[in-house]
C-alpha cells in the first residue's frame, strides 16, 4: 500500500500508556479494533483537568524580534541566494511546505517535511529527530546544510556586514564589539520564531468560552480524548514534548511500501540506539489543518487519510467516517491568528540576492534533514 504526500505529524492519536520513550508491545496487534460507533454528546465546556493547555503570552525583544523577521524572509543566508527559512516554512501554509519533502539549493530534494515553525518555541526540542536542543540551535543548521541553503557562516556574515540595513541594526541591537556574528544571526532568527504564537478557537474554549467551539468540534475533541490522542498530543502545544515510535501497534513503513531511507530512522540517526529506531518528535498538531501534507515522509495529503494512519498503526483502532470528521473538526479549531507582526513589511523586503557563483561555490550535493 502506497501513501500520497503530507508534513508536520507523526500525528494524532498516540495512546497516554503510549507515549514513552520503550516502545510498548500489545498483546495481539494483529487485528485492528474498531472505536464504538455511537456518536459521544458534545460537552458543554473543558473540564477541570484538560489533557491540552491554553498558549500562554511570551515576552520577546521586538527589535531582535524584527532583524530575525527579516532574516527570516532573506535569502542572503543561503549560498546562491534563492532559498530563505520561508523558502521551506511558510506562513501562508501554517508554517510548513506545501509538498512532500523540502527542495534546498540549486533544486536539490531533501529526504523529510519540514515541521511548522509556528509555536515552535513551545516544543522540548527540534527537529523531526531532535537533534537541535532549541531554535536558536535549529537556525544554524540549515544554513550550513550542503543540501538546504548551502553556505557557511564565513561566507554569509561579509554579506551581512555589506548590506547597509544589516548593518545598522545589528549595530543597533548588539552594540559593542563585533555585530555580526553566527551567535547574533540565529539569536535573531530564533527571538522571531519564538514569537510566532497563534492562539485558536481551542484556546477560548480552554479559557472557558465553552462557545469558541460549535457541536461537532466538542464532539471531536471528546473523541480525541477518549480515542487516545491525547496521550502524546498534550500540553500546550498539542504535542512537541517527546519521541515516539512511528508505528508503535502496526508496522507503519510496511503499510506505506516503499524503500525506507536514512529519515525514516529517526531518532536513531542521533543516538545510534536500537530502541530509538523510527521514533521521532511528536510534532504539534496546532495549525496542522494548514500545514500538509503529513507525516515526517510527506506521505499523506489529506488530514482525514491521516488521522485513519495514526488511529490504526498508534493506537489498533479503525475510526468510522464520522468520527475522522469530526476529529478533522476538532484538528481545524487548533488553526490560529498570526502575531501582528509576523509578516515582513514590503519597504523591508530584500532585494535580489541571486549569485549564481554562490551556488557554483557550494554545489548542490547533501541531504536536507528537519
Amino acid at each position: 500500500m502506497t501513501f500520497p504526500r503530507a508534513s508536520l505529524s507523526i500525528l494524532l492519536c498516540i495512546s497516554a500508556l503510549a507515549c514513552t520513550d520503550a516502545p510498548a508491545t500489545p498483546a495481539t496487534p494483529a487485528t485492528p479494533e474498531t472505536t464504538a460507533t455511537p456518536t459521544p454528546a458534545a460537552p458543554e465546556g473543558p473540564g477541570d483537568s484538560e489533557p491540552i493547555s491554553a498558549l500562554p503570552t511570551v515576552q520577546t525583544n521586538m527589535a531582535e524580534v524584527e532583524l530575525g523577521r527579516r532574516l527570516y524572509f532573506d535569502p542572503i543566508l543561503s549560498g546562491d541566494g534563492t532559498v530563505s527559512c520561508s523558502s521551506c516554512h511558510s506562513l501562508d501554509h501554517g508554517g510548513a511546505e506545501d509538498r512532500r519533502t523540502s527542495t534546498g539549493i540549486g533544486g536539490h530534494i531533501g529526504p523529510i517535511n519540514a515541521p511548522s515553525v509556528l509555536n515552535a518555541g513551545f516544543n522540548f526540542r527540534q527537529f523531526w529527530d531532535g537533534r537541535a536542543e532549541d531554535l536558536q540551535d535549529q537556525a544554524g543548521g540549515p544554513v550550513e546544510n550542503p543540501g538546504e541553503m548551502g553556505a557557511t557562516f564565513g561566507q554569509v556574515i561579509p554579506r551581512i556586514q555589506a548590506d547597509e540595513w544589516y548593518a545598522a541594526r545589528f549595530a543597533q541591537v548588539f552594540p559593542g564589539g563585533d555585530p555580526v556574528t553566527k551567535e547574533h544571526i540565529t539569536h535573531a532568527i530564533a527571538e522571531y520564531e519564538r514569537s510566532l504564537v497563534t492562539p485558536s478557537p481551542v484556546d477560548r474554549y480552554l479559557g472557558g468560552d465553552a462557545s469558541a467551539l460549535n457541536e461537532q468540534q466538542r464532539r471531536g475533541y471528546a473523541l480525541f480524548k477518549s480515542t487516545g490522542c491525547a496521550g502524546c498530543h498534550s500540553g500546550v502545544n498539542v504535542g512537541g514534548g517527546s519521541y515516539q515510535k512511528m508505528g508503535l501497534v502496526e508496522d507503519y513503513f510496511a503499510l506505506r511500501g516503499g524503500e525506507q531511507t536514512d529519515a525514516d530512522l529517526g531518532r536513531f540517526n542521533v543516538t545510534h540506539d536500537e530502541a530509538d529506531r523510527h521514533k521521532f518528535k511528536v510534532p504539534t498538531l496546532r495549525n496542522v489543518a494548514e500545514s500538509g501534507p503529513y507525516f515526517h515522509d510527506g506521505s499523506q495529503a489529506q488530514l482525514a487519510d491521516a488521522v485513519r494512519i495514526m488511529a490504526r498503526v498508534q493506537l489498533g483502532k479503525t475510526l468510522s467516517d464520522t468520527e475522522v470528521t469530526d476529529l478533522v473538526a476538532f484538528l481545524g479549531a487548533l488553526t490560529g491568528e498570526l502575531p501582528a507582526h509576523a509578516r515582513l513589511p514590503a519597504d523591508q523586503a530584500p532585494p535580489s540576492r541571486a549569485t549564481p557563483s554562490g551556488a557554483a561555490e557550494q554545489g548542490a550535493t547533501g541531504t536536507t534533514a528537519e
